[in-house]
């Protein structure tokens, strides 16, 4: 179990830096949430359909897709924490690097829910200005 719960996370992230909603979509229920710790623009709940629209219009913010390094995976019943870096390049040429903890709850194989915990003030400096620029 802790095996196929680590794997549908990991394929739940790589797909959200490679823009794939459609393999994302996969890996969650109609009922999934995250909850995005912190203050600022990006902090706060998001919704099934919000989730995978956010992770379509990352093709837009990042071309070139982000890289995320995996520092450690946890796995301890229906629950697996992810921590990794997640490196790219935005739109507008600039570095995107953000590091990130993710508190993953599963159920029947699938992400029901998401904590994410990450530097909100570095996505608002560089992020929120491009947001309004993008066609979502």
């Amino acid at each position: 179990m802790y095996a196929a719960n680590k794997k549908v996370v990991l394929d739940f992230i790589s797909a959200m830096g490679r823009g794939d909603a459609n393999t994302a979509a996969d890996c969650i229920t109609p009922e999934t949430f995250t909850l995005a710790k912190g203050f600022g623009h990006f902090a706060g709940k998001r919704t099934h359909d919000t989730i995978l629209a956010t992770i379509a219009a990352f093709k837009q913010l990042m071309p070139e897709g982000m890289s995320p390094s995996f520092k450690s995976v946890t796995a301890e019943g229906d629950r697996v924490v992810v921590e990794f870096e997640g490196n790219g390049k935005l739109v507008n040429g600039d570095d995107y690097c953000n590091e990130y903890c993710m508190v993953f709850m599963l159920s029947a194989g699938r992400i029901t829910q998401v904590n994410e915990y990450f530097c909100t003030l570095l996505a608002d400096e560089k992020l929120w200005p491009l947001i309004g620029n993008m066609d979502l």
